[in-house]
């Protein structure tokens, strides 16, 4: 109930033409207030991946869209689908907003060899995923096995493969924003959505500059609710 009304203050906020929070601000906000929050400020690792369908997809391809990226691998019995079904949360509310253009939701998966074409299509409807913003991608038919793998760990993930095909690595949500720069991580699977929402819409705005805004605002509004 306090995710929908703190969704409806969002949607509000953006009808009524609402000034938002700089990133300095929202970043200085969720320091305080978002525990698993990781302010960053450098370039995102480039990838060369494929869709289910096939198709080729670079990270410079969505140039001009905010990237909120995480990695999974679909035998994963636990941790795996519960962060696909967090990352369906944050797009839902996302897509509620006139941010749902701007913000594409992007999986990738670290066990290409098992993660077929077929898998890939129906992890998304299994998990609460909308396509209409969200893509899982895997390696390319000439790709070396382990490439998204490298990839996550140059995304700071750190892997053990086990005995059994069971894959140990940290369970990191990455938000890369309009110009390919890597600003932001959410660790684990307890922070607030609507934090990372906040943090979405503050880089939506390509805002740099702080402005002042009495705590009565429609931050103060979402903030009161958790």
């Amino acid at each position: 109930m306090r995710t929908l009304i703190a969704l409806t203050a969002l949607i509000v906020g953006f009808a009524n033409g609402v000034q938002a929070h700089s990133l300095d601000e929202v970043n200085a906000m969720l320091k305080g207030d978002e525990r698993y929050f990781q302010p960053i400020d450098k370039s995102a690792p480039a990838f060369t991946l494929r869709t289910a369908d096939g198709r080729i997809m670079r990270l410079a391809d969505l140039s001009g869209k905010i990237v909120v990226l995480h990695f999974v691998y679909t035998s994963c019995p636990d941790v795996c689908p519960l962060h696909a079904e967090k990352i369906a949360e944050i797009q839902a509310m996302v897509n509620g907003t006139p941010m749902k253009d701007q913000v594409s939701f992007i999986t990738i998966t670290t066990d290409p060899t098992e993660d077929t074409p077929e898998v890939l299509r129906n992890y998304g409807p299994a998990h609460g995923l909308d396509p209409v913003n969200w893509l899982f991608l895997t390696t390319t038919q000439d790709q070396p096995e382990d490439t998204t793998r490298k990839l996550a760990e140059a995304f700071g993930h750190k892997f053990a493969l086990t005995d059994d095909g069971y894959q140990m690595h940290g369970t990191v949500t990455h938000v890369i924003d309009k110009q390919g720069r890597w600003r932001g991580n959410f660790h684990g699977l307890n922070f607030t959505p609507v934090n990372l929402v906040t943090f979405v819409n503050a880089l939506t705005n390509n805002i740099e500059r702080p402005h002042h805004e009495p705590e009565t605002g429609w931050w103060a509004t979402i903030k009161g609710m958790f």
